[in-house]
């Protein structure tokens, strides 16, 4: 048996964000910082404390738990617009989970944008957020139903424009062990 070690594994919790999409759950900003600070204690690497451009009380909730002081980075979720990342720079995020449709299906009824297009907003997103002095992971939202030639030109030219970290998604399950 052998075994892999990985030296830059970091953990990215997203139960701030995805969690809360729960039916039934939803979680006052003083209940994310409890949450976070418990997070960070164990050492979660990233907490993705939620989406600045949801709502006022997200910011609130962001805001609070990037003032506490935590070891843990804080991310917030965006779309590739530069009101998202405005909101996530503002709001004291250290970094942002930059999510791009990368699926033709996704790209088309989603976006309603051809593959250049959706292209030219993930390096233009990149760069804005770079620009805004934050960390970018470039998530390729349904990366696993994506063209994967498509999706390396995406991560290559993210990476070129300064994407810090590369997240390919899964989205709505489609891989499997077989």
């Amino acid at each position: 048996m052998s075994v892999l070690f990985v030296d830059n594994l970091r953990f990215l919790d997203t139960t701030l964000r995805d969690g809360e999409q729960t039916p039934g759950v939803s979680l006052t900003p003083d209940k994310k910082l409890e949450i976070a600070t418990r997070l960070s204690a164990i050492g979660v690497d990233v907490i993705e404390a939620g989406s600045a451009a949801a709502s006022e009380g997200e910011r609130d909730a962001i805001r609070l738990i990037a003032d506490a002081g935590l070891s843990s980075e804080i991310c917030t979720y965006v779309r590739a617009l530069e009101a998202d990342i405005d909101f996530a720079a503002d709001m004291g995020a250290d970094s942002v989970h930059l999510v791009i449709p990368v699926s033709d299906l996704h790209m088309e009824k989603k976006l309603r944008k051809t593959r250049e297009q959706v292209s030219a907003m993930a390096n233009a997103a990149v760069e804005y957020a770079k620009g805004r002095g934050l960390i970018v992971e470039l998530s390729g939202e349904d990366a696993s139903r994506a063209d994967q030639e498509f999706l390396a030109t995406v991560f290559r030219d993210g990476v070129e424009r300064g994407a810090d970290r590369l997240c390919f998604c899964d989205t709505v399950g489609v891989l499997t062990p077989e």
